[in-house]
């Protein structure tokens, strides 16, 4: 197994890994989000315009966690800082 391989394997399994937590973490925190304005909205009815509005701007910011974790993940399959290093032989050994 050459050393471009295995970097590439690594890169592969590491973005995977990245994917799978960064969907997963922020799919449990807009759940509990969305509970809580729930609960809120059932008992403070006339408040509902800024409940939702706040709820929007919390989905939003849990969501960018998530975007961020595609995006590096992208970046360890498509621009892989790593392959530049190895690929031109300046690899270790």
């Amino acid at each position: 197994m050459t050393e471009t391989s295995l970097v590439g394997m690594m890169s592969i399994l590491t973005a995977g890994f990245c994917i799978a937590i960064g969907a997963i973490a922020p799919a449990i925190g807009e759940g509990i989000a969305l509970a809580n304005a729930m609960r809120a909205l059932a008992q403070q009815p006339d408040q509902s315009n800024t409940i939702t509005r706040t709820l929007f701007v919390g989905m939003a910011l849990i969501e960018s966690t998530a975007i961020y974790c595609f995006v590096v993940s992208m970046i360890l399959i498509f621009a892989n800082p790593f392959w530049n290093h190895f690929t031109s032989g300046q690899g270790g050994g």
